[in-house]
């Protein structure tokens, strides 16, 4: 890290102690505790240049904006709750996928999402249905 500001320090803090990628408007809300008066653009400008510093990787998911997470996680893929946007890091990897490419391509990374709903808002549904009968 260039310079360990209190921003840049708060806004790591937040996407090491968190379950899955974060929002920039996440860690917003988040670091805000432990730096007041902290901007959103400030977050927006230090996550910038941590991806730039590779301190952390920049995730884009089709029809969502970006999310972050450290970058020092290793190789694992991601599921996308439908029903509350929040994004779970799954760890593994299923493999085999050099086979599946074209003759004469060069397999450079890949990523792996599965969608659906996680157990969260499960509990939530099934505590509602419960709620109806």
């Amino acid at each position: 890290m260039k310079q360990k500001t209190r921003q840049r320090l708060a806004i790591v803090d937040c996407l090491n102690n968190a379950d899955g990628p974060m929002t920039p408007q996440e860690i917003h809300e988040l670091a805000q505790k432990a730096v007041l008066g902290l901007g959103i653009a400030t977050v927006y400008r230090n996550l910038k240049l941590l991806v730039t510093e590779g301190k952390i990787r920049e995730l884009i998911f089709p029809g969502e904006g970006a999310r972050y997470e450290l970058a020092d996680l290793g190789h694992h893929h991601h599921f996308l709750c439908r029903d509350c946007d929040r994004v779970f890091c799954i760890q593994g990897c299923p493999g085999g996928f050099n086979e599946m490419i074209p003759n004469g391509f060069v397999l450079e990374e890949h990523e792996i999402v599965l969608y659906g709903k996680c157990q969260y808002c499960l509990q939530d549904c099934n505590a509602m249905d419960k709620s109806a009968r």
